[in-house]
């Protein structure tokens, strides 16, 4: 064999790490005590934005630094790197709680509908129960108030395989709601369709009030409009149709799953979901 002396470079590579002890990398989980060597800052970490490290230390002092090197943990120095996001355990759940599909694709949809007085009203269910119902090929619209719902029914004219499930909001006895849906229970197509409901005066109510860091929602005085008379009461702007959607944003960010709403919306949105799938 040829012995070729100059046929490699003694440059090439990494030449400066030759010798230099590889450090150990450590996720920067929450709690986890570590020391900043240029500084000798001490404590715990808070948390991670943006590959910055929020470190505290016992005094309560917070202190920002990259992540990297240049820290230690028990004498030891180490590479802080970002946790990696662990991967859920088992199957996955959908906001509602169900399992989730092994596929995402929505099926092609049902004949069948349910329908929601109003645009709130459609946005909270597609949070909570979206995934679900594209799995069901189940449709939601919305109605803009339930005045006309006996028109709209007779229009759809519901059959034992295209079902109608209605979302009325303020279904209490002796309440303008409570009247519109007993007669459309009377109705020609009452036998297919199921018109359900929740106490609140808005689905707003629904979303439990220690979700926004209230103790209740406000009780606003009769006369007043409901949303209007709620952002008044907490101090938030009302005076505009785009205040109260702004308003409205704010509360639905905080709907994470179905544990964020009120049992009596839950089981009332299951209901019509079982009504309009099942087999005829």
């Amino acid at each position: 064999m040829h012995d070729d002396r100059y046929g490699s470079d003694v440059l090439s590579g990494d030449w400066r790490a030759v010798g230099r002890p590889v450090l150990p990398r450590r996720e920067a989980t929450r709690d986890l005590v570590v020391e900043e060597i240029a500084t000798g800052f001490c404590g715990a970490v808070l948390g991670i934005e943006k590959n910055i490290v929020t470190l505290e230390d016992r005094f309560g002092k917070t202190r920002l630094f990259p992540l990297g090197p240049g820290f230690m943990i028990d004498g030891a120095s180490v590479v802080l790197v970002a946790p990696v996001a662990k991967q859920p355990a088992g199957r996955a759940r959908t906001a509602s709680g169900s399992f989730a599909a092994a596929s995402d694709r929505a099926r092609v949809a049902l004949p069948s509908r349910i329908f929601v007085e109003g645009r709130h009203d459609a946005e909270l269910v597609e949070k909570v129960w979206g995934a679900d119902l594209r799995v069901e090929g189940v449709v939601v619209e919305y109605l803009e108030g339930v005045d006309d719902l006996d028109a709209i029914v007779r229009e759809f004219a519901p059959s034992r395989d295209r079902r109608v499930g209605v979302l009325v909001d303020h279904l209490v006895p002796n309440s303008k709601e409570s009247r519109i849906a007993d007669a459309v229970a009377r109705g020609p197509f009452g036998a297919h369709v199921l018109v359900v409901g929740h106490p609140y005066i808005d689905v707003w109510q629904a979303v439990k009030p220690e979700r926004l860091g209230w103790r209740a929602w406000p009780d606003i005085p009769r006369g007043t409009e409901w949303k209007h008379g709620i952002c008044e009461a907490l101090g938030w702007p009302h005076e505009e149709q785009a205040d109260i959607a702004r308003a409205w944003q704010r509360i639905l960010g905080q709907v994470r799953t179905f544990a964020d709403l009120e049992p009596a919306l839950l089981g009332r949105v299951e209901q019509l979901i079982d009504f309009v799938t099942e087999p005829a």
